[in-house]
């Protein structure tokens, strides 16, 4: 492969490490050119990996490790770089004999793109390739190889997952039962605090206080006038309230606390803390319900990685663009229009309106962490990396399909992993693979 635009090129070590157990990084090479000094160091189906290959990707390995990453020693980088280029030659050889077509105007955006990312036009993109002795119609053999390969992965491990009507039914019960486990809980609290090491003395000063708080609530006096004049808490102008929040995410002393009241109740006796004396109020709770979800609107940039185009420069290109909307000089809707290599790149990046689980989770975690408008930072998943933006959210109530539909996409996802490392593993099983010693 190529030199061209050596930082684009290289592979960090974790890339390489999961070509090695059958990962996502590939590097699509046609047959190398042998030179003076290099030699065969393995044989894959029809095509070769020399010396020479194995060098330059230790090298790469090595230029782009973090300060301080300890790596393996020279003779264990070599073995996975080895290991990791005959699976490339696999995945590649796999894809050609898959009957997979690819058109050659898909090859001219695929290269329009990797030069606009790298800021550059297509004829100094041509200029580059040629000072560095790589010939154009090669450099466009290695693209087709590359989109080859992703639809055939796609399609070959998708076809592999299989979700039954009972494990639809497990997933919807563990979904139910987690739900109930961990209801959203809305509580208020009157806050008396007792300094650390406080003498017997502050503490029944402090207790009495909290006590003629809890007689004036049993008064009728409202909670949230009595909080506003007693209570240390700093959310006391709301009245003590602490706001909608997952059990799991409360003190479990306030989860007990409450666990018996209706809403608008108030605990009977007064809890004692680490904090000092409390007084809780429920104010609602709500227990999730999956026949209900939030739908999210959101648009994205997608820059596909590759080994013209790594992770590292695409999160770069992509954090110069959030800079450019985010300053006002450029649209969002535009530059996924240029630049993004996603289907829904024509209509400005929108995805339109997509139900929880339909999108792989390092996509949705990071979507739905965002306010609405909100840009987040370039997102790695196994697409490439994100640039998304949320445009709106609503909740709908699913019909009994749309929900078991969710849950297979649920379940399909958390399966991917493991279908697409036997998958690899059963290609690399049947290749032919002839490893050869270095020339005496």
């Amino acid at each position: 492969m190529t030199e061209f635009l050596p930082r684009l090129l290289r592979m960090a070590l974790p890339a390489l490490l999961a070509c090695w157990i059958g990962g996502h990084a590939l590097a699509a090479t046609r047959e190398p050119e042998i030179q003076n000094g290099d030699y065969i160091a393995a044989v894959v189906n029809q095509e070769v990996v020399t010396a020479g290959e194995v060098e330059r990707r230790v090298e790469r390995v090595k230029a782009d490790a973090a300060p301080g990453t300890r790596l393996p020693s020279d003779a264990e980088l070599h073995k996975l770089a080895l290991d990791a280029l005959i699976n490339e030659r696999v995945m590649i050889t796999s894809a050609r004999e898959s009957g997979i077509k690819v058109e050659e105007p898909e090859i001219d955006r695929a290269v329009q793109s990797i030069a606009a990312q790298n800021q550059i036009s297509l004829a100094e993109l041509r200029q580059r390739l040629k000072a560095e002795g790589t010939d154009y119609s090669h450099f466009r053999a290695n693209v087709r190889d590359q989109i080859m390969i992703e639809r055939l992965r796609e399609h070959e491990v998708y076809a592999r997952i299989k979700i039954s009507d009972e494990d639809i039914d497990a997933y919807l019960d563990k979904m139910r039962a987690a739900a109930h486990a961990d209801p959203e809980l809305d509580i208020a609290q009157i806050l008396v605090p007792v300094p650390d090491g406080a003498d017997a003395a502050t503490v029944a000063a402090q207790r009495a206080i909290a006590e003629a708080a809890m007689a004036r609530l049993r008064a009728g006096q409202s909670f949230e006038a009595v909080a506003r004049e007693v209570s240390a808490d700093t959310k006391t102008p709301t009245g003590g309230e602490l706001g909608m929040r997952p059990a799991s995410r409360l003190p479990d002393v306030f989860v007990a606390a409450v666990k018996g009241l209706s809403e608008g109740q108030v605990t009977p006796e007064l809890l004692h803390t680490g904090a000092g004396f409390q007084i809780l109020k429920l104010v609602a709770r709500k227990v999730s319900d999956i026949d209900h979800v939030t739908e999210t609107h959101a648009r994205h940039i997608l820059l596909r990685t590759s080994p013209q185009l790594s992770t590292e420069v695409a999160e770069r290109r992509l954090a110069e663009y959030r800079a450019r909307i985010e300053s006002g000089d450029a649209k969002f809707e535009d530059i996924a229009r240029q630049f993004s290599e996603d289907g829904s790149a024509s209509s400005g990046g929108d995805l339109g309106w997509t139900a929880p689980g339909a999108m792989v989770p390092e996509f949705e975690n990071a979507m739905n962490a965002l306010p609405i408008g909100g840009i987040s930072q370039p997102v790695v998943s196994r697409f490439g990396v994100h640039l998304i933006q949320v445009l709106g959210r609503r909740t709908v109530e699913l019909k009994p399909k749309q929900l078991r539909e969710q849950a297979r996409n649920a379940l399909r996802e958390q399966k991917f992993q493991q279908a697409y490392l036997d998958w690899t593993k059963e290609l690399r099983a049947r290749a032919y693979v002839e490893y050869r010693e270095p020339p005496q």
